[in-house]
């Protein structure tokens, strides 16, 4: 099939694209290096160099491609972690999940474009209420922090616009926290260094759950998802959703750091703010029941324990 992808260098576009080209597609690869251009004609891809943002030149390059199929995997979130400024750091990710997407879905409109797949979230979006692993037929949270209100905000526009669309198939893949290269959970990532200072503590009981997906695992489920399952939302995660008092001193065991420090509610809101004590002792899980049903996929990775060991590079 022809395949037209948004980030393509990305964390998941090293995984997906090779995938891609494997199994014999033909793959239009967005990018805004003209220095990963070279990279992307090595493997096999044409690359289409570009700001995303510029309307007229992405449409203009979708309807070159004529893809049937569009991947929307654009986002800038490398050095992102600060909660207390969440919605400043994901502001460009926020752009791409409401004004590129919309670019995509009107070009893809115009030339017959059959699926549409988009990268979305469910690491914290889900309600903080009821049981401790939500499935996609959960409520997002109706009240985020004031610093994720936006970025929460531009997740529900992508994901109402895959609900509301009839003229081509559309997906929203609801990735957990990434881990492996090229991630902050990877070699010489932000969290690393992080848990390696002893700057990542385990705040309150550390009752916070958080469902992990290698980066390679994601890329396994966007090629599953262009030709298998309904349109819809899917949760993309492992088979382990866990406690933050559980996984985060196995991560720290995983890259030879001590374990981390554990802090009362009180000093973990002045280290990293009510938003950061919200993700550490009340965010949910996320169940991958459905995409593994429907999907025809299931993770290598099935627990982040093997992960953080064998996957981190």
């Amino acid at each position: 099939m022809k395949v037209f992808v948004t980030g393509g260098t990305g964390a998941i576009g090293q995984f997906l694209l090779p995938l891609l080209v494997e199994n014999k597609h033909e793959v239009v690869a967005q990018t805004r290096s003209a220095s990963k251009a070279a990279a992307l004609e090595d493997i096999g891809v044409t690359p289409f160099i570009a700001d995303p943002l510029d309307k007229q030149a992405l449409t203009a390059a979708v309807r070159r491609a004529e893809p049937e199929v569009i991947i929307h995997q654009l986002t800038a979130l490398r050095g992102a972690g600060n909660f207390r400024k969440l919605d400043e750091e994901f502001a460009l990710t926020n752009r791409f999940r409401t004004e590129v997407t919309d670019t995509l879905l009107a070009a893809g409109r115009t030339i017959g474009t059959r699926r549409f797949i988009a990268q979305s979230f469910c690491g914290w979006p889900y309600a903080k209420k009821g049981g401790p692993v939500k499935t996609e037929d959960d409520p997002l949270d109706p009240k985020p922090p004031p610093s994720f209100t936006k970025t929460l905000a531009a997740i529900r526009s992508l994901e109402d616009k895959i609900r509301g669309i009839n003229y081509l198939e559309a997906f929203a893949l609801r990735y957990g926290f990434f881990y492996g290269p090229g991630t902050s959970i990877g070699k010489g990532g932000a969290v690393i260094k992080m848990v390696k200072g002893r700057r990542l503590p385990i705040i309150g009981g550390g009752g916070g759950i958080w469902s992990f997906i290698h980066v390679m695992d994601a890329a396994r489920a966007t090629l599953a998802a262009m030709t298998h399952g309904t349109p819809g939302i899917y949760n993309v995660v492992d088979d382990e959703p866990a406690k933050v008092a559980t996984w985060l001193p196995v991560l720290a065991k995983a890259v030879g750091a001590k374990p981390p420090y554990k802090l009362p509610h009180w000093l973990g809101e002045l280290l990293v703010g009510k938003a950061g004590v919200m993700m550490m002792t009340q965010i949910r899980g996320c169940s991958n029941a459905k995409a593994k049903r429907d999907l025809h996929w299931a993770p290598i990775y099935q627990s982040w324990r093997v992960g953080f060991v064998d996957g981190l590079e």
